[in-house]
């Protein structure tokens, strides 16, 4: 059966812009300006705190692991008053070594070690629109490993780098994935594959996304009457089933359309449309422009 956690993946194409230490010591703050793309790090040693734009204050400890999907504006710090220094990360220049804040010498009281990466997906809001704002995993051994490995490769040129950082960010992703449903992820596809009952129909739907699906099919994958699989559904998934349907479809298509460049008929028959003409109309709606101007653009 279809794994929609990994077409998702699939999807987005991530691939590591950089990785890099940071430490902190003595009283130090800094600002990040909003940077709208993923960004992640993890604690080698010590404490520090977190602001993210919107979301409460955490307190980061050795071990954690943090995964910001869109990377609003954030202040990290540590726990003396200090004037933030501003960063906007999408001018910092990469730094090959440890970023130190705060007293540059003596023993540092936290050690982090972080990154970010960009999405060569056709719709990059794909993650952002399936994860919570902030996931915050504590104590799993699994993503220091990562976040070790993305870092030492980052650092260095060997043949073949490419290819493997954006294989590391995709485990990355699949293992926060994996943990958001417990994470009180927002109505979405993740919320809707921890239902014992909604899973089986996403993934029918995923698996045969050309097939010519009814709520009351898919009601049936679920084992649920049609209403109660129709309210289960858009109250978990924050959409009606058609709904999720055919925005799982645009996504695919948009794929097909701009990454591997096929023709209008040969979307339309992959994604379930039983001519170009009435994709196209269904694309444009959805969309918002032509399927064959979105090719092009």
């Amino acid at each position: 059966m279809s794994d929609p956690l990994s077409e998702v993946v699939g999807l987005l194409r991530p691939r590591t812009v950089f990785a890099k230490g940071i430490s902190g010591s003595g009283r130090w703050a800094v600002r990040y300006s909003e940077y709208g793309h993923p960004s992640f790090c993890v604690v080698l040693e010590g404490r520090c705190r977190l602001a993210v734009d919107g979301e409460q204050p955490l307190t980061l400890t050795s071990g954690d692991f943090l995964l910001l999907p869109a990377t609003p504006g954030f202040t990290l710090s540590g726990f003396e008053p200090a004037e933030p220094r501003h960063i906007d990360p999408g001018r910092e220049p990469v730094s090959s070594g440890e970023v130190r804040h705060g007293e540059p010498d003596g023993p540092a009281e936290v050690r982090l070690l972080g990154g970010a990466f960009l999405i060569d997906a056709s719709d990059p809001a794909l993650l952002a629109s399936i994860l919570p704002a902030v996931i915050h995993v504590r104590g799993v051994e699994r993503f220091t490993l990562l976040v070790r490995l993305l870092a030492q490769e980052s650092a260095e040129d060997k043949p073949g780098r490419d290819l493997v950082l954006s294989r590391l960010v995709e485990v990355l992703l699949i293992e926060a994935l994996r943990l958001a449903p417990s994470l009180d992820a927002p109505p979405g596809l993740l919320r809707g594959l921890g239902d014992e009952r909604l899973a089986p129909a996403l993934k029918a739907m995923h698996e045969r996304i050309a097939h010519p699906w009814t709520v009351a099919q898919l009601a049936r994958e679920a084992a649920l009457s049609r209403s109660s699989f129709f309210e289960r559904f858009s109250s978990q998934v924050g959409m009606p089933p058609m709904e999720y349907l055919i925005g799982w479809r645009m996504a695919v298509a948009k794929d097909l359309l701009r990454q591997q460049r096929l023709g209008l008929a040969e979307v339309a028959e992959r994604v379930g449309y039983g001519s170009a003409s009435t994709f196209s109309t269904a694309f444009s709606r959805q969309v918002g422009i032509s399927p064959s101007r979105y090719a092009l653009d």
